[in-house]
C-alpha cells in the first residue's frame, strides 16, 4: 500500500519540473493524478513519458480561465469519482526589472497566474473538500514569499500573496478537515531559475548562479523530486496536523 492509496490528486503546472516530478512521484505511492496543464502538446508528451496508466489521465486549461479550472475540477471527479488532494503548482517568474522598468502588464502576469490562479482552483475544490470533510491543499509559493529580492519586484509580490492567501484559506477549511499549506522552495535547478538567471544577469548568467549558489548554506540548488518529496508529505495523512503553514525548501537560505 502507498502513501497516498485511495487518493486522487489534481496537479497543475504539471509539465513543469516540478510538476512533472510531483506526478511521478504520486502515481509511485498509488495515487489517482489528473495533471493539468496549459499546453496540451506538453500534456501529451507528459502522458507519454509516463506511460499507459489508468491511474493518469490529463486536462489542458490555462490556470486563469475560471471556467476552464471549474471543469478540470469536474472533470477531476468524473474520472476518478473523487478529489483529495489539490496542488496549485502553476505559476511564473515573469520579468525580472528594476520596478520602475516593469510595464503595467509585466507587474501583471504574475498575479493573474501565480495568485489569480491558485484562487481559482481553491474556489473550486474547496466546497467539494468542505462537503467531504477532508483533504490537503497545497499550493506553490517561494521564498520569495518571504523576503525580498532586488529586480523581482511582482514575483515577489505575487509569492506574498500567494501565501497569504493559503494561510487565509487554511483558517477558513480548518473546522471541515481540510488542510492548506504552502511549499516555499528557494533556487530549484528547472527552467524558471535558469530563466531568471539570464533575465538577471544576462551578460554573465553563471556568475549571477554562482552568486546564489555561493549565498545559500547548502551551496546547492534543490532538485525537483526534493519538492516532489515536501509535496508528498503534506498531501499524504502523515500531515494531518499541519494547515496554514510554510515549508521552506531553501538549502538554509531563509535562515541567514
Amino acid at each position: 500500500m502507498g502513501r497516498l492509496t485511495g487518493k486522487t490528486a489534481l496537479i497543475t503546472g504539471a509539465t513543469g519540473g516540478i510538476g512533472e516530478a510531483t506526478v511521478r512521484r504520486f502515481l509511485e505511492e498509488d495515487a489517482r493524478i489528473m495533471a493539468v496543464g496549459r499546453s496540451a502538446d506538453k500534456l501529451a508528451a507528459l502522458a507519454e513519458r509516463v506511460g499507459e496508466n489508468e491511474a493518469f489521465a490529463t486536462f489542458s486549461v490555462d490556470a486563469t480561465d475560471e471556467a476552464g479550472v471549474e471543469a478540470s475540477v469536474n472533470a477531476t471527479r468524473e474520472r476518478f469519482g473523487g478529489l483529495d488532494v489539490v496542488f496549485a503548482n502553476a505559476g511564473t517568474e515573469g520579468a525580472a526589472k528594476p520596478l520602475e522598468l516593469l510595464t503595467a502588464e509585466e507587474f501583471r502576469l504574475p498575479f493573474e497566474t501565480n495568485v489569480l490562479g491558485v484562487w481559482l482552483l481553491m474556489k473550486y475544490a474547496a466546497p467539494i473538500l468542505r462537503a467531504q470533510g477532508s483533504g490537503s491543499i497545497i499550493v506553490t509559493a517561494s521564498t520569495a514569499g518571504l523576503i525580498g529580492f532586488g529586480g523581482l519586484s511582482a514575483y515577489v509580490a505575487s509569492k506574498h500573496a500567494v501565501i497569504g492567501l493559503a494561510k487565509c484559506a487554511a483558517l477558513e477549511l480548518a473546522e471541515f478537515g481540510v488542510r492548506v499549506n504552502a511549499i516555499a522552495p528557494g533556487p530549484i535547478d528547472n527552467r524558471m531559475i535558469h530563466s531568471l538567471e539570464d533575465q538577471l544577469s544576462p551578460d554573465d548568467p553563471q556568475a549571477m548562479e554562482a552568486m546564489l549558489r555561493e549565498i545559500i548554506p547548502m551551496k546547492r540548488y534543490g532538485i525537483n523530486d526534493e519538492v516532489a518529496n515536501m509535496a508528498l508529505f503534506l498531501a499524504s495523512d502523515e500531515s494531518s496536523h499541519s494547515t496554514g503553514s510554510v515549508f521552506t525548501l531553501d538549502g538554509g537560505y531563509t535562515a541567514t
